[in-house]
């Protein structure tokens, strides 16, 4: 499969996916993180002239990677919603008519501190809310990387991100990084920043770019 890096961490066998989401076989899980719908409209909201279109361009990547690896249950990690001010007709009725095309895939969202101020999502969206960590197994799925006793976590929240330098040139993209306790996934949101990783003996990192993904030396 394109686009699909298979490690293994404390708690089994994760798949990386080029398109800034994660894959656990065993399990059937398809994990994505800060996927801030609703965040252009917020800022738009706010008077700050930003691109429309992150909404759909946001689910029609969603729509491919649940027609791809057919999970049993998809689980947000975090930051659905990005505020109260994307809580607009346009964005909950994309998500709404993307959820029915979905109706066999159970959703699940671990509350992020965007949920919080944003709100859960509609009752009629059908995607249960839990608080984190949510254990599966050996798993713990999180919002905030944090240290979980008998389990390996994958977490969002820090939109992890690396900058690569050539030659005349730079260049920053996302990344997962993964240490001996916690995957940070990259934020799956379409209009999301980076936050550089702090790399420490024996993480992992594992960038994004065009589709792919790739593991970096040391």
């Amino acid at each position: 499969m394109t686009g699909l890096l298979t490690v293994e961490v404390g708690a089994g066998t994760i798949g990386l996916l080029g398109d800034r989401a994660a894959w656990l076989p065993a399990e059937g899980l398809l994990l994505v993180a800060d996927v801030h719908l609703g965040k252009a409209q917020a800022f738009r909201a706010q008077g700050v002239p930003v691109p429309a279109g992150t909404t759909a361009d946001n689910l029609r990547r969603l729509d491919l990677l649940v027609g791809r690896l057919r999970p049993r249950e998809l689980v947000f990690l975090g930051d659905l919603l990005h505020a109260r001010q994307a809580r607009v007709a346009s964005v909950l009725e994309a998500f709404a008519q993307w959820r029915a095309q979905h109706a066999g895939v159970s959703m699940r969202l671990v509350r992020g501190n965007h949920d919080d101020r944003a709100g859960d999502p509609p009752a009629s969206w059908g995607v249960e809310v839990v608080d984190e960590p949510f254990g599966v197994g050996g798993w713990a799925l999180c919002h905030h990387p944090q240290a979980v006793r008998g389990a390996y976590v994958v977490a969002g929240h820090q939109h992890p991100g690396v900058q690569l330098r050539g030659v005349a040139d730079r260049l920053r993209l996302p990344c997962f990084h993964l240490g001996p306790e916690v995957a940070v996934l990259p934020a799956f949101g379409a209009f999301t920043g980076l936050h550089p990783v702090c790399r420490r003996p024996g993480d992992r990192v594992a960038v994004c770019a065009d589709g792919e993904v790739r593991l970096l030396p040391g």
